[in-house]
């Protein structure tokens, strides 16, 4: 495959399902073609939503190890040991609201790594 066109697929990986719809639709207008002609009716997916980038972390459920959730909720979140405490204490909590997916997904992993509940929102 040509180094162009292996730019061009890394391209559309990256890109959100909106945008994909977006491009979808650009060349059905560009070129006079149908997606859902060539692909089938199968493939038509109807109103595209755009995923959201953020998300709201609720720890759910401490576990028996609070102290190293603690540990975790403190440092991730820069808050004061007392601050942590309380928010782990008061499980279901909402522990950060509007987190980079990314982020939210990584201290997800973390606290259920040291044996607590998370849900994402």
């Amino acid at each position: 495959m040509s180094e162009k066109l292996e730019k061009i697929i890394k391209e559309v990986e990256e890109m959100s399902v909106l945008e994909l719809n977006e491009l979808v639709k650009a060349f059905e207008e560009k070129f006079g073609v149908s997606a859902t002609a060539v692909a089938g009716p199968a493939v038509a997916l109807g109103p595209v939503e755009e995923e959201k980038s953020t998300a709201n972390v609720e720890l759910t459920d401490a576990g028996a190890n609070k102290i190293a959730i603690i540990k975790i909720v403190k440092e991730v979140l820069a808050l004061g040991l007392k601050e942590a405490k309380d928010l782990v204490d008061a499980a279901p909590s909402m522990l950060k609201t509007d987190m980079k997916k990314e982020e939210a997904e990584a201290l997800k992993k973390q606290v259920e790594d040291a044996g607590g509940k998370v849900t994402l929102k």
